[in-house]
């Protein structure tokens, strides 16, 4: 898999346009008022089948092509014999994206509770607060890094790519200021978009081997289907079903036909 934008081309400067579009949609989200009604916006619900659909039909598929990567990257190395397990089990990266965010929002949930019970506020402690924060803040860095160096290089690669987490993004917009309120608006968003954009500098000035990259997409996976499920399954969120197939058939039939 070759996943190295050619620096200096136009390519690698829509990325870096792209990542100031991805960086603005965690502070401009919250001035959608439609997003914040119950029963959950229909865009809301639009917009987390747009990032499931990218998943399951652009990302898991390719991630058996990665675990040949990996495989031929140990064999042409001397690797410890303890690694070789990472050859035919890429979807562990997966399982760690969905273990470590549902261990997040657990956390974020139980502080929650707890303050409510002891009257101090419907949201979580501050503590919590920076854990939840610094983990998104990494998830969005790792997701600028990867504008350019995904899994499969080109401008339609490129583009799928940041639409989908565009959208994924205001949909993690919602949850996060849902749990954090007015915390998330005056410091939460702010770090997240700049997260997006130190990524993105990374990602320009850096390359890593196309294994690793293989095993962040993994894990990025993971973590989209646990963000994505979290806010559409709850019942109090009155999602949207006809909206989340409607905009998963169609990112579905556009991944499948560019």
């Amino acid at each position: 898999m070759n996943s190295e934008l050619q620096f200096g081309s136009g390519l690698a400067l829509l990325a870096g346009v792209l990542a100031i579009a991805l960086s603005l949609v965690h502070l401009f989200a919250r001035n959608i008022r439609s997003f914040n009604t119950i029963p959950r916006s229909r865009w809301l619900s639009f917009s987390s089948g747009i990032s499931v659909a990218y998943v399951f039909v652009h990302i898991l598929p390719d991630l058996s092509e990665a675990q040949e990567t990996i495989r031929q990257t140990l064999d042409e190395t001397s690797v410890n014999q303890s690694l070789l397990f990472l050859e035919h089990h890429i979807y562990l990266m997966a399982l760690l994206g969905i273990s470590v965010f549902y261990g997040l929002e657990r956390a974020v949930t139980v502080s929650r509770q707890r303050n409510q019970d002891s009257g101090k506020g419907d949201i979580p402690e501050i503590g919590i607060f920076w854990l939840h924060i610094g983990s998104f803040a990494l998830y969005n860095a790792l997701i600028g890094y990867l504008l350019f160096h995904r899994e499969e290089p080109g401008l339609w690669s490129l583009l799928l790519f940041a639409i989908a987490l565009g959208f994924h993004f205001i949909v993690n917009d919602y949850g996060l200021r849902d749990n954090h309120k007015h915390i998330y608006d005056k410091t939460g968003r702010w770090i997240l978009a700049a997260a997006v954009l130190v990524g993105a500098a990374i990602g320009y000035g850096t390359h890593i081997h196309e294994a690793a990259i293989a095993l962040l997409f993994a894990f990025l996976a993971g973590g989209i289907i646990l963000n994505v499920l979290k806010e559409e399954l709850p019942e109090d969120r009155e999602s949207h079903f006809g909206s989340f197939v409607l905009g998963a058939g169609i990112y579905a039939v556009l991944l499948l036909t560019v």
